[in-house]
């Protein structure tokens, strides 16, 4: 099966597979779930290929199998990131960037963790980027521990088995088999759609801020009065 790569080829979904395998896939799971070097990997699209490639027998593993070890690497890499979070603390927000860290991809998830809480580690699952950088802050935040397991649990096994039972079942269908390529795009595009609707409301949000600004050029706060009763007062 040839797709069309949505970028580099070391990040096309359907290279990834053929050329690692299941294990593979299970090691980019588990880093893009925790690792901060793994937030550009293409979780969604690579397990949406996974599953529709258990379906044509490209992977010779049962379904179930699959998608239990792919739960399994989703909820590790964000048990890793969790703790990796409470090793390092506030320092994360004081990294400077490099090429593989952005700054703004931590507070983009602090922010996202302050707004849901506990349930945005499930949320966070289907949001690429915010996604790897979750249970990092989790951890940061000195989450209470059982409770992030049990959200973690959650989530990982929602979006580790949704996405692969969902290309699993898309595969059956004869138009998605058909043109794969379109499919992947369209994975990788409703990915990116919680990203675009958070920037346009953080875009929104500072607008109205800045609107909200007293003019700079306007009258210095304080300043007294040079009305009719300032000019006679001493009269």
């Amino acid at each position: 099966m040839n797709t069309l790569a949505l970028g580099p080829q070391w990040l096309d979904p359907d290279y990834l597979i053929e050329t690692f395998g299941l294990l593979g896939v299970l090691a980019i799971v588990f880093a893009e779930s925790g690792l901060l070097i793994g937030f550009f990997l293409p979780g969604d699209s690579l397990l949406f290929t996974t599953g529709l490639l258990v379906t044509t027998d490209v992977i010779k593993q049962d379904l179930w199998v699959v998608c239990v070890a792919v739960a399994v690497a989703a909820i590790a890499g964000d048990q890793v990131g969790y703790l990796f979070g409470r090793k390092v603390g506030p320092s994360l927000f004081r990294r400077p960037d490099s090429k593989l860290f952005k700054q703004e991809n931590v507070e983009k998830a602090h922010e996202f963790f302050e707004k849901h809480g506990p349930k945005s580690l499930i949320l966070a699952r289907f949001v690429p980027i915010v996604r790897t950088f979750t249970p990092i802050i989790a951890g940061v935040s000195r989450m209470n521990y059982r409770s992030f397991i049990i959200f973690n649990i959650i989530g990982g096994v929602l979006w580790g088995t949704g996405v692969t039972l969902l290309g699993s079942a898309l595969g059956k269908v004869d138009f998605v088999h058909q043109h794969i390529e379109l499919m992947l795009i369209a994975i990788v595009l409703l990915s990116i759609i919680p990203i675009v609707i958070e920037f346009l409301r953080a875009r929104g949000k500072a607008k109205k801020e800045a609107a909200a600004e007293p003019d700079p050029q306007g009258p210095a706060a304080g300043a007294p009065s040079q009305g009719p009763r300032g000019r006679h007062a001493k009269r």
